[in-house]
Formats: structure tokens, sequence, C-alpha cells
């Protein structure tokens, strides 16, 4: 697969939603079963609905069909990144700061490449993730996967854009 394909497809994709006050949140284009399937996920303040992942969906169909970027069938999906929301940019760690966060670093930091903790937000240029009592500094281009890591029970009582339960807690 073509590694600069993602990158040239976030810049394509990016500035068709941003007018429509949404996040591109993440992409990802994989092989499933037989098929293969680029999959867009979004998000908004006040969150996705049907008709924000219809309209998107319309949208970069077309651009695709344009730009013929993609060589091979495909399946187009557009959805919301989902409680357990990828973080990528360096606003994302920032906004979400005090949840509860994975990481995993394509490299060892002090011995270990998983970090399963709170996030602090960003600090002198690193992400910081308090775990197990002790604040780690982690250098965003050695981060593979970072996402929320919040548990099920918690997706109605929480807004995980204010790293804060939703009855104040």
């Amino acid at each position: 697969m073509d590694r600069d394909l993602i990158p040239r497809l976030w810049e394509l994709i990016e500035p068709i939603v941003e007018p429509e006050d949404i996040e591109l949140v993440e992409l990802e284009f994989k092989p499933e079963g037989r098929r293969w399937v680029l999959r867009v996920y979004i998000d908004s303040e006040d969150g996705v609905t049907l008709d924000d992942c219809a309209m998107v969906s319309r949208q970069v169909g077309a651009l695709m069909d344009m730009e013929d970027l993609i060589q091979r069938a495909y399946h187009l999906e557009v959805s919301s990144p989902g409680i357990n929301r990828v973080l990528r940019k360096e606003q994302d760690f920032n906004r979400f700061a005090g949840s509860p966060v994975q990481l995993r670093a394509r490299r060892k930091i002090n011995g270990r490449r998983n970090f399963r903790g709170i996030l602090k937000g960003m600090e002198n240029s690193k992400i910081v993730v308090e775990v197990d009592g002790k604040c780690m500094e982690i250098p965003p281009d050695v981060v593979e996967r970072a996402q929320l890591d919040l548990p099920e029970t918690e997706f109605f009582r929480r807004d995980p854009r204010k790293g804060l339960s939703a009855s104040g807690d």
C-alpha cells in the first residue's frame, strides 16, 4: 500500500469538513475480509449526527471520484470516533486533559512502550500522562497510537470533550 495515501487523503478531506464545523479525527484504509475499507472518523462540538455522516460521505465520495487516488475497489464508511476516540493532534491532548488514556510508543520510554493513565495535556511540546502516580513525558513523534480509555459504563455519564463527568463530579 502507498505510505503517502493517508496523508494525501487527510489534506484533501480536512478542508471539505472544516467549513461545516466538523473535525476530521482519523482516517483508515485497510482490508477487511475480501474488501478494502476507507473509514473516515469525524466529530464536532455537539457530537456527530447521522445527517453529518451522510453529508460527509457524499462530499468525500464525490472528491474520491474526482481525485481517483485509490486504484482498487473500496467501501467508504463515515462515522463518529466513538467513546474511545483516537488522539492525534496537539489540541486533542489538551482538550481531553483529565481523561483516562491509553498510549503506545514506537520505542521504549523508561523501559516500556504501553502507557495507561490520566492524560494531563501537553507541556514543553510533550504529551504528559500520569501513570501509577508518576507523570511521564512522551514526545509526540514516538507515539504510535493514543486514544481515550473510558469504560463503557461512563458513556452516558461522561463528556470526554471536557475531561469531567456530565454531573460535575
